[in-house]
């Protein structure tokens, strides 16, 4: 199978997590489009769905699925969503395509996540992938020093603004070996609004598309 087949099918097999749910939390990224595409055929049988995007909001609208508002739905049954790095522990790096807090804001209001990732996404230890830190804007040049601190690379997303109108570095070469602890340092981090690892609050499934079958964890 292919990269994309493979995300077609652990996005097909995520619809058993949402049955029986009236409002379903929608993430971000490739995986999570075929999610959407899958989900339009049974769009009868709930109410909407909360997004974590503007891009996931058009998609979901073009497909007749009713966005609605995670403050007036409260806490959600279950939530779905990739990765672009997940370790044996369930912690998560996220963020490439730049959604990671609302990402993180629904992944927290939600009994349920459920992540949805071909195997190339499965490593032993967080880092190779880039960590996004989205940053109020007039602390981006003071953030990348403290991140630079810390061993990380910093690179600033040039021409890139996230919908909550803040800027990313993607922070390179970091080591993560403990990412609980390095989510809390960086997040405390004067005028950073949050960053990629979802480890304090990691997936509570595993779905992963991996030679022609998918396979929990």
């Amino acid at each position: 199978m292919t990269q994309d087949e493979l995300k077609q099918k652990v996005a097909e097999a995520a619809l058993h997590y949402v049955k029986d749910v009236a409002i379903v939390g929608v993430g971000t990224g490739s995986t999570v489009r075929h999610f959407i595409d899958y989900l339009a055929d049974s769009k009868q049988n709930f109410e909407g769905a909360v997004s974590s995007s503007e891009m996931t909001t058009a998609h979901l609208k073009k497909v007749g699925i009713p966005v609605l508002d995670l403050n007036a739905v409260g806490t959600l049954d279950v939530y779905i969503d990739g990765a672009d790095e997940i370790s044996p522990h369930k912690h998560m790096i996220k963020g490439g395509g730049g959604a990671l807090t609302r990402e993180k804001i629904i992944a927290a209001a939600s009994k349920k996540f459920i992540c949805i990732v071909d195997e190339s996404k499965c490593v032993d230890v967080l880092g190779a992938f880039a960590l996004p830190v989205e940053v109020i804007p007039m602390a981006r040049s003071y953030v990348a020093r403290e991140m630079v601190k810390l061993g990380g690379q910093p690179v600033w997303r040039e021409n890139f603004i996230t919908d909550n109108h803040n800027v990313i570095l993607d922070v390179h070469n970091l080591n993560i070996l403990d990412p609980i602890k390095l989510e809390q340092i960086i997040n405390n981090i004067t005028g950073v609004v949050s960053n990629g690892l979802f480890a304090m609050r990691g997936a509570d499934v595993v779905l992963i598309g991996k030679g022609t079958e998918v396979i929990t964890r």
